[in-house]
């Protein structure tokens, strides 16, 4: 026990270090978010029909297009989702648009 109690001390001390830029020789990965406004405009919905379909206001969707904003948590699965399958996705969801 007191080995994985130690593996995760050592662990957290190079998650530490790393975000503060040393060089721990951890492997890092960066995950871009999908092109929001590439997905959007497959699924040929509006700005206001997407955010709708996706559950976010308007103002957020426009801040995820510019890039201003980055989305996170059960919307950024969602459009990861939406990226990779947006017809079976919209389908199996219900998020048809008129």
């Amino acid at each position: 026990m007191k080995s994985v109690a130690n593996s995760i001390i050592q662990g957290l001390e190079e998650a530490v270090a790393n975000t503060k830029g040393e060089n721990t020789g951890a492997i890092v990965h960066e995950l871009t978010p999908p092109d929001i406004k590439g997905i959007r405009q497959q699924l040929n919905m509006t700005q206001e029909e997407f955010a709708q379909a996706v559950g976010v206001k308007l103002p957020t969707l426009r801040h995820w297009e510019r890039g201003d904003r980055k989305p996170n948590g059960p919307a950024r699965v969602l459009l990861n989702l939406l990226a990779r399958e947006p017809k079976q996705i919209v389908a199996m969801l219900g998020l048809a648009h008129s």
